[in-house]
């Protein structure tokens, strides 16, 4: 075998073993971008957004309010069963 048969066949397994070392890490390369692009569709759908909150808690404060003012409206009615009634006379 000649010198340049040698260099041509150790080129050659050079190039085979980084072709394949390329397909190994592009292949979990791919996993991870797949992998990732889950974790944020599920980010996504899962987290709460600050506007979101900011709109939730909005709503609850409301709904708090509502309540305060009908407990209000019932001691206002319980005040005025027990309020002294004007006596009557017949006349």
């Amino acid at each position: 075998m000649t010198l340049t048969a040698e260099v041509f066949y150790l080129v050659l397994a050079v190039l085979a073993a980084a072709g394949g070392i390329y397909w190994r890490w592009g292949g979990l390369i791919g996993k991870v971008r797949d992998d990732l692009a889950a974790h944020k569709l599920h980010v996504a759908e899962v987290y709460a957004t600050k506007a979101g909150m900011h709109e939730q808690t909005a709503q609850i404060m409301e709904a708090i309010k509502t309540v305060g003012e009908r407990i209000e409206g019932v001691n206002q009615r319980l005040d005025r069963l027990y309020e002294p009634k004007p006596v009557r006379r017949a006349g």
